[in-house]
């Protein structure tokens, strides 16, 4: 028997709101607690719980960045010719994706949603590399670096395998006692709310199907380690989506041109505009001042978010709409999803939750990005403990601060 396995189960999209008044996950892990989301996306999210900072510091923010010079995507442009029928339809962007990624090797996430080709080879990709390896990072390090500077011996779910996969990996290497920390990723709950939205009776369905997977995973566990110190986490929530908003119309009726005057990514729930002349951005400006289900973001707000970058690498002006409001169409989807995320932090369906089976949650968890000094600080100890050495344990990182946090 080894001492201590300290397990982190992230599962992506199981927000505060969907779980409050759930008995979800009462009887492993009892003591939870709300934590604040960071402004974005998974690709913003996932990166900040690996790696304590925020979007600002590791600079994964969003994932379609203005940059022509650099797009790796220029091959794809000819494919402008083919009808919208085609080239807008769900399982050809897929298949072209899983393509297209093989082709560049990028490592990470990967797709190509909705992205127009014939404006595809003004964008470059910003998740070349996977956060969930060691080096993911665009710019610092993650728990994964941590482990492997300390040698600390851990299991990571692969993204490539489905949930179940990944949980069967996961007890194979409990079983054989060969870890001293365990990171599982089960992101299905995120597919699911985005077609059937967070009210369907699918969503208490697939908690439960969640329950009796950690159920097995602690009775596994608990016999091969004394101590489990089980810890189970969302990078956001998930909020239906009521009212849609066409920008595209809005910015397409303006006496400026995408590519010649302005670039532009229109997110699910975001907009980020790069301008090339004065004139564009007044009119851009002023008209999306005049759109009442958003409101731009100013500079100070995005720094106090931890999402300022003076480079302006994601965007030099950011359109954030309301809580409930899609972008649609926009160059993440042609068509409406039933619920979205990626609103403000502070809006009621961003929280994100925290479960464990700890007596209590240290009083500085308040946001997702703390998660990483739990996954530091318990490795520390499961390493300490298992090892049977003397091994000081620092006390946990200091989190990169901002007004956010």
């Amino acid at each position: 028997m080894k001492k201590i396995l300290p397990l982190f189960v992230f599962i992506d999209a199981c927000g505060w709101e969907i779980v409050r008044n759930d008995p979800f996950l009462r009887l492993h892990a009892p003591t939870r607690k709300p934590l604040t989301s960071v402004f974005g996306y998974s690709s913003a999210c996932i990166p900040s719980i690996l790696s304590g900072a925020w979007p600002s510091l590791h600079r994964n923010w969003c994932y379609f960045v203005y940059d022509p010079v650099n797009s790796p995507f220029k091959f794809l442009r000819p494919l402008s010719w083919l009808p919208k029928a085609v080239t807008s339809r769900r399982i050809f962007r897929r298949w072209l994706s899983k393509l297209v990624k093989w082709k560049l090797d990028f490592k990470g996430y990967f797709d190509l949603y909705n992205i127009p080709f014939s404006y595809i080879s003004l964008f470059d990709f910003t998740e070349k590399k996977s956060p969930l390896q060691p080096k993911g990072m665009n710019q610092g390090a993650n728990i994964f670096d941590f482990l492997q500077e300390q040698g600390i011996s851990y299991h990571v779910s692969q993204p490539a395998k489905t949930e179940q996969e990944n949980l069967e990996d996961l007890l194979g290497d409990i079983k054989k006692q060969s870890i001293d920390f365990a990171f599982l990723y089960w992101p299905a709950l995120d597919g699911l709310m985005h077609q059937v939205g967070n009210n369907s009776p699918q969503v208490p369905e697939k908690l439960r199907g969640y329950e009796l997977w950690v159920d097995k995973l602690m009775k596994v566990a608990e016999e091969n380690y004394d101590e489990v110190r089980l810890y189970v986490f969302s990078d956001h929530g998930m909020a239906n989506c009521d009212k849609h908003l066409d920008l595209q119309a809005v910015i397409n009726k303006l006496p400026v041109k995408m590519e010649q005057d302005y670039a532009v990514v229109y997110d699910s729930t975001m907009a980020r505009f790069w301008f090339f002349n004065d004139q564009a951005k007044r009119f851009i400006t002023n008209a999306l001042l005049e759109v009442p289900q958003g409101r731009i973001l100013a500079n100070a707000e995005l720094q106090e978010l931890g999402t300022y970058f003076p480079d302006h690498q994601f965007g030099e002006l950011i359109f954030l709409v309301e809580e409930g409001v899609l972008i649609v169409p926009s160059h993440m989807g042609e068509r409406p999803i039933r619920a979205m995320h990626g609103y403000h932090p502070a809006d009621k369906h961003s929280f994100a939750s925290l479960f464990t089976n700890q007596d209590e949650i240290p009083e500085d968890i308040t946001a997702i990005p703390h998660v990483y000094k739990l996954m530091e600080r318990d490795a520390l100890a499961a390493q300490a403990a298992n090892s049977g050495r003397v091994v000081k344990v620092q006390p946990p990182v200091a989190v990169p601060a901002t007004a956010a946090a």
